[in-house]
């Protein structure tokens, strides 16, 4: 069933690859939008999303980059598939990321 009513995620870029809980999300079909487009983004969720953590939009390979905010936030530790749960067991941040592995 699909949940009616405000949004259960943001997305604040156009090229963004997750999108940000706006409350708790519980697995199964969830609405999202965008923050600056009327559009609309329906994603089915393979696991729970407490409030503010991220889901992904679309799969994201192991390796490739994580892209929030319209930037790198992190690389990818493991396959991640459209409507997982993104956070540290599956993604490195940027921020703390140098060169030398």
């Amino acid at each position: 069933m699909v949940e009616s009513g405000p949004p259960g995620y943001l997305i604040h870029d156009d090229a963004d690859l997750v999108g940000v809980a706006v409350r708790d999300l519980e697995p199964g079909d969830v609405e999202g939008g965008y923050l600056r487009k009327p559009e609309s983004v329906r994603v089915r969720l393979n696991h729970p999303v407490p409030l503010g953590h991220k889901l992904a939009l679309t799969d994201i390979a192991e390796g490739a980059d994580v892209i929030e905010y319209g930037q790198r936030v992190g690389t990818a530790t493991a396959d991640i598939k459209k409507g997982d749960y993104v956070h540290v067991h599956n993604v490195r941040s940027a921020r703390w990321h140098n060169s030398v592995a």
